[in-house]
């Protein structure tokens, strides 16, 4: 399996951030087992632990090649902290998502782990990690530590339950030689609206597809909610009360995707994957795809390639991105220790995530972005420019299941079958529907 499939599908239906997914098929089912009274928050303290000798069970779902990465840091760690010992468990995201709930429930939950920052607030409804307010204030850890759209994400009711790791956004992928074929400047990749088509113009002139609209969600879903946001629009309102994708702007992104096609920048029927395919294939100049591409590009010999962050298509930037955050799970009976132990392990590995960054990430920490040695990460950087402009679902319970609704719209739209307004609105209408239902499930 190709370290790009791979990505996929640790993307898909796992939650990642915006749209696509909607950590749908991430949360798993119903309520996550009988609810329990709710432990109280972790408590404040120095961020070196010098209590008895504890053991953390970490639970992830790292099974790409981010992995490995995550695990040598662990072993540092541990090395570095003989009185904390740090025990790494990995599962496909779907089943960590699934197993996390019923273990908590059952008092057999794993003590931290990692979640995508829209899973965060469904997990926190049905109590299953903790508040971390405390945890934050004990590490100083502030908005101005990371950036404000993935700070904020992390709030669900007023308070905090997980603290960033990282971000992965889109970033505008570009074969350097099919440029050159069109007469473009493989150096100056488009930077505005006007600026993209006239490229996309060129290359067609050319005999080139430029940019391959794909109608799944990987990528598809991530551009639109990208060119809605750039619009002026969003997904829901802040409350997630109703929908909102639905409205103009919404309507101005998803035919302009159509009109790729239209236009004849790109081929009808795009199947999965096969637009990231045409860009190492020299079939087509632009792909926009997720950070974790970097890696995979990178391993073709002779692919003259770059990176750039995303055109300005609309009226102001805007990027998707998903991020992973640290959470702490809920116990029977908390043990301070553990706790105290758990927020050095967590403010040591965001310090040291230069190293994670290397995988196919940007770090959330500004003071690591801010590194030189980060920006010699010069493709991870470029897209890590795009920082403040990143957008997230609203930090609302079972958002996910309203989410997924849009993915069929687009499809419905960029393969032809339905007009960008008519696919949207009969979407919102189901959304709108779902939105209604989680309010009473989760409580409003």
């Amino acid at each position: 399996m190709s370290q790009n499939d791979l990505s996929r599908r640790r993307v898909l239906g796992l939650g990642l951030g915006a749209l696509v997914i909607g950590a749908a098929g991430c949360g798993g089912g119903g309520g996550g087992g009988p609810k329990q009274a709710q432990a109280p928050a972790t408590t404040a303290a120095a961020t070196e632990y010098t209590g008895p000798s504890v053991s953390l069970k970490f639970w992830n779902g790292f099974t790409g090649g981010d992995g490995p990465v995550m695990k040598k840091l662990v072993d540092q760690f541990n090395a570095e902290h003989p009185n904390i010992q740090v025990s790494m468990n990995v599962y496909q995201w779907a089943d960590y998502y699934a197993k996390v709930p019923a273990a908590v429930s059952a008092g057999q939950g794993p003590d931290l782990g990692i979640m995508h920052v829209d899973s965060v607030a469904t997990n926190a409804a049905r109590q299953v990690v903790l508040p971390l307010d405390d945890v934050a204030n004990a590490l100083s850890l502030t908005e101005a530590d990371f950036s404000p759209p993935v700070w904020k994400a992390g709030v669900y009711k007023g308070a905090r339950y997980s603290i960033p790791l990282d971000v992965h956004p889109l970033g505008m992928f570009y074969n350097k030689a099919v440029m050159k074929k069109a007469g473009l400047d493989p150096e100056q990749p488009p930077k505005t609206g006007e600026e993209y088509m006239a490229a996309l113009e060129a290359l067609k002139k050319a005999g080139i597809q430029g940019h391959w609209a794909t109608p799944f969600p990987f990528t598809g879903s991530m551009q639109f909610g990208t060119l809605l946001y750039q619009n002026g629009g969003r997904l829901f309102a802040d409350d997630a009360g109703v929908s909102r994708f639905a409205e103009d702007p919404g309507v101005q992104a998803l035919t302009w995707l159509v009109d790729l096609i239209n236009k004849g920048y790109s081929p009808k029927n795009v199947g999965q994957d096969a637009d990231f395919i045409a860009l190492q294939n020299g079939k087509a100049a632009f792909n926009w795809n997720g950070i974790w591409s970097i890696n995979t590009l990178k391993e073709i010999k002779g692919l003259e390639w770059g990176v750039a962050p995303l055109p300005q298509i609309g009226a102001k930037p805007a990027a998707w991105a998903g991020s992973h955050q640290f959470v702490v799970f809920k116990q029977r009976t908390p043990d301070q220790n553990k706790l105290t132990a758990a927020k050095v392990f967590i403010n040591w590995i965001s310090g040291h995530s230069l190293d994670w960054a290397k995988g196919g990430q940007v770090p959330a920490r500004k003071s690591i972005r801010d590194g030189a040695e980060f920006a010699a990460l010069k493709e991870q950087a470029a897209i890590g420019t795009q920082i403040d402009n990143l957008y997230f679902l609203p930090s609302v319970a079972g958002i996910g299941d309203a989410s997924a609704v849009v993915d069929q719209a687009i499809n419905a739209a960029i393969l032809l079958k339905k007009s960008p307004k008519d696919a949207l609105t009969e979407a919102a209408a189901k959304a709108d529907k779902i939105l209604e239902a989680n309010r009473k499930k989760y409580g409003a």
